[in-house]
């Protein structure tokens, strides 16, 4: 047998197992999909709250690393790159307790960070998009950079306005779709049973 036929039988049985779970479990992941949905709702309706509730959580999860980054290195002060681990650990450190002393200045932070992200992954989408252009389909590599371009752009031009919602506002959306999502994955293996 060969590694190809080898592998399309271990993603067939794969595939089966998945399908298995799904309809077995289909009530807990159509419930798992209402509760992301509910969520999801309340992110988009009131986005302030999650958006320093995401800050705060970095915070808290940057502290607790720079903690253990700063044991390890103090436990290990003569192997080679201890140092290394003592900076990373102080300067997660740091950023974890500015974020959670001054929440505001997180979530300006994190803002930028996302219209910067958006902007280069938006340059990237396109220039790939231009390379593929003879293919079938280029078009929609091409329509997803340029909105990836304009929600840098609506972050930019209202920033700092736009700090205290994007954040929440994304989450919530990406909450509510992996939501609907689940929904209709349990819903279909449920008729299947």
């Amino acid at each position: 047998m060969t590694e190809t036929e080898s592998s399309t039988i271990e993603i067939k049985q794969l595939k089966k197992q998945m399908q298995h779970y799904f309809q077995t479990h289909w009530k807990l992941f159509f419930a798992e999909g209402v509760f992301l949905i509910i969520l999801g709702a309340i992110a988009i309706l009131i986005p302030y709250f999650f958006t320093v509730a995401i800050v705060v959580s970095l915070g808290w999860i940057l502290v607790l690393g720079g903690i253990f980054l700063l044991t390890r290195a103090l436990f290990f002060i003569r192997m080679p790159g201890s140092g290394l681990w003592l900076f990373m650990g102080l300067l997660q450190l740091v950023i974890g307790y500015l974020f959670l002393a001054k929440p505001l200045g997180g979530v300006l932070t994190l803002t930028l960070l996302m219209a910067l992200f958006f902007t280069l992954e938006g340059i990237a989408k396109i220039s790939f998009a231009l390379m593929m252009r003879p293919l079938n389909h280029w078009g929609w590599v091409f329509f997803s950079g340029v909105t990836a371009l304009i929600l840098a752009l609506v972050i930019w031009m209202g920033w700092p306005g736009t700090a205290e919602w994007i954040l929440g506002l994304f989450f919530g959306i990406n909450l509510f779709f992996g939501g609907w999502s689940l929904v209709n994955i349990s819903l279909r293996y449920k008729d299947s049973q």
